[in-house]
C-alpha cells in the first residue's frame, strides 16, 4: 500500500487493466451508465453474475453442506426500527469523517490514518506502523474526533487531489439510509435499509433452533444484500453502498466461544486458499479497536493490486446481540443444554455466545477476478513463423469459471456445425456452455481465454469418422483427443465442487 499523499501509478494501471476487462468482457459495469452512472452502485452483466452465484454457491454448500451442524435462512431486508436500536446502529454506527476544504473531497479519517501506517510498514518501519495504529485506536475509543484530526495533521496526510493538509474538524457520520413504511406520509414509519445481515439470524435465532431441531453448537448462514451509505467509496466494487454479503452466526456455550474463534479462523483461511487465493497474498490482521460487541475480531486480508484490504470478518460477538434484543422485546433469548458439565449438572438455561464468520461476496469477487487475471508472453508457431505476443487470461478455478466449456465447429460446412451442435445438446443440461462459429479458431480461443472458459472443444472432419473431438486447455494451451462419450465425465470431474472441498 501507497503513502496516501503519493499516487501509486503502477497499482492504479494494474486496476485500471481489470476494471476494463470487467466491463468489455461482461463481468462488472457501472449502474445506469447511460445517465452518467451513479457513484459507488454497479451491475453484474453476463460473465460477472455467473462468476458470482458460483462463488456464493460454493460457500453455501461448504458451510450448510460440509457442517452438519449450520442451517440456512433468507431474511428479509426490511426489519422492525427497534432491531438497530437493540444492536447499537441508530446510536452508533457511524464513520469519522473529514473533509478537505481545498479539494472539497471527503474521507474516513481512520482509513487515511490506516493507509499512512501502511506505508510506514512497507518502508520497513513497522514500529513506527504499530505506534501510529495504537494511537488511532486509542483515540476513536475515547471518542476523541479532536485528537484523531490532530494525529493526521502530526502526520503530515495530505488529500491526494488538493496535496494539501487544509483539514475541516473530524465528525461522526451515521452509515444507515432511512425510509418510510406507510401509505400517508404522516402516519409512515421511518425504518432502514439493514446495514448488515447478522441481525436477521440473530431474531431468528429460535426460530430455526426450535424448527431445525438444533442443539448447541450450531450455525445459522445466510447471504443476502445490506446498504450502507459510505462516506468514501472507491476502489470498483470493493466499497459499495449496495453490496452482498455471506455470514454465518455460530452460537456457542459461554466460555467456550474462543476456541471457536480460533476454529473458524483456519478454517475460514483454508477455505480461501482452497479457492485458488495463494497463501502469500492473504493474512489475518488483529483489530487494533474492537466493536461495542466483540471480544474479539480478525479480518482475513488479501493482497489486491491497491494492498492487503479486508475480504472476510471472524468476530467473537459475546451474547451482546441475544441479551440486547431480549432486553428490548422482552422475549427469552435462550437455550436449554441438558448436557452436564464437569460436575454432572446440566447446564440449564443461558444466552448463547456467537462467533460470526462474514464474508463480503463482491470482496471476494474482485479479489478472485484480481487473482485470476493474468497477462503473459507466448510463443506461437515454428521456425521463421515464430512470434511472440501478449497473451491475457483468466485463470479462475474450472469449479467458478462462468463458462465451463466452449464447443467450436472448425468450419461451417461439412456437416461440422450439426455435429457439434449434437454435443452442446447433449452437454447443455449439465454444464454452462457457449456454441460458437464465427471467425477463426484462434480468435474463438483468444475470446474464451478472457472470460475464463477452461476448456475448448473443436469439432474436426475427424470427428464425424471416429466420433473424437480436441480438447484445447485454457492455462497450457495443450489440446488433447478424445471420444465424444467421456466428455461429460472429463468436465465434470474437472469442475466440480468436489476439487475444492478436497482442499479444505
Amino acid at each position: 500500500m501507497s503513502n496516501p499523499t503519493q499516487k501509486p501509478s503502477l497499482e492504479n494501471t494494474q486496476l485500471k487493466d481489470i476494471v476494463a476487462h470487467a466491463k468489455e468482457y461482461g463481468f462488472v459495469f457501472p449502474s445506469s451508465e447511460i445517465y452518467d452512472g451513479l457513484q459507488a452502485v454497479y451491475d453484474y452483466g453476463p460473465n460477472g453474475v455467473e462468476l458470482k452465484n458460483n462463488l456464493k454457491q460454493l460457500w453455501w454448500r461448504a458451510m450448510t453442506q460440509l457442517n452438519q451442524n449450520v442451517v440456512g435462512i433468507d431474511a428479509a431486508i426490511f426489519m422492525h426500527p427497534l432491531t438497530w436500536k437493540a444492536s447499537g446502529h441508530i446510536d452508533g454506527f457511524s464513520d469519522p469523517m473529514i473533509d478537505n476544504l481545498d479539494s472539497k473531497k471527503r474521507y474516513r479519517a481512520d482509513v487515511l490514518l490506516e493507509e499512512k501506517a501502511a506505508h510506514y510498514e512497507n518502508v520497513g518501519d513497522k514500529v513506527r506502523a504499530d505506534m501510529l495504529l495504537a494511537d488511532m485506536g486509542r483515540l476513536l475509543t475515547a471518542e476523541d474526533l479532536t485528537g484523531v484530526r490532530q494525529l493526521i495533521i502530526d502526520e503530515k496526510i495530505a488529500c491526494p487531489v488538493s496535496g494539501t493538509a487544509n483539514w475541516t474538524e473530524v465528525r461522526q457520520f451515521n452509515l444507515m439510509f432511512s425510509t418510510q413504511v406507510g401509505s400517508v406520509e404522516g402516519d409512515s414509519t421511518l425504518i432502514y435499509l439493514r446495514p448488515e445481515t447478522a441481525q436477521g439470524i440473530f431474531v431468528n435465532f429460535l426460530n430455526v433452533q426450535k424448527s431445525a431441531r438444533m442443539k448447541i453448537p450450531f450455525g445459522i448462514a445466510q447471504i443476502g444484500k445490506a446498504f450502507r451509505n459510505e462516506i468514501v467509496a472507491r476502489q470498483f466494487i470493493f466499497r459499495m453502498r449496495e453490496f452482498e454479503q455471506m455470514e454465518m452466526q455460530f452460537f456457542v456455550r459461554p466460555g467456550t466461544e474462543m476456541e471457536w474463534y480460533q476454529q473458524w479462523k483456519e478454517t475460514r483461511l483454508r477455505w480461501h486458499e482452497a479457492l485458488g487465493l495463494p497463501a502469500e497474498k492473504l493474512r489475518f490482521h488483529d483489530h487494533d479497536k474492537l466493536a461495542h460487541y466483540a471480544n474479539a475480531a480478525v479480518d482475513i486480508e488479501f493482497e489486491f493490486p491497491f494492498g492487503f484490504k479486508e475480504i472476510e470478518g471472524i468476530h467473537s460477538r459475546t451474547d451482546f446481540d441475544l441479551t440486547q434484543h431480549q432486553a428490548l422485546s422482552r422475549k427469552k433469548q435462550q437455550f436449554f443444554d441438558n448436557d452436564l458439565d464437569e460436575n454432572g449438572k446440566a447446564y440449564g438455561n443461558y444466552v448463547p455466545f456467537v462467533v460470526e464468520t462474514s464474508v463480503g461476496a463482491d470482496r471476494l469477487f474482485l479479489a478472485t477476478l484480481c487473482q485470476a487475471y493474468t497477462e503473459e508472453t507466448i510463443t506461437e508457431g515454428e521456425g521463421e513463423q515464430q512470434q511472440t505476443k501478449t497473451r491475457t487470461v483468466l485463470r479462475l478455478h474450472p469449479a467458478l469459471a462462468p463458462v465451463k466449456a466452449a464447443i467450436f465447429p472448425l468450419v461451417r460446412k461439412d456437416g461440422l456445425p450439426e455435429k457439434a451442435t449434437e454435443i452442446f445438446d447433449e452437454l447443455r443440461h449439465d454444464f454452462r456452455l457457449v456454441y460458437e462459429e464465427r471467425d477463426a479458431i484462434g480468435k474463438r480461443y483468444t475470446r474464451q481465454d478472457l472470460i475464463g472458459t477452461p476448456f475448448c472443444i473443436a469439432v474436426d472432419h475427424q470427428t464425424l469418422e471416429d466420433n473424437t473431438i480436441t480438447v484445447r486447455h485454457r492455462d497450457l494451451r495443450e489440446q488433447t483427443r478424445m471420444p465424444i462419450s467421456e466428455l461429460r465425465n472429463y468436465i465434470g470431474e474437472a469442475v466440480s465442487f468436489k476439487r475444492i472441498f478436497e482442499k479444505l
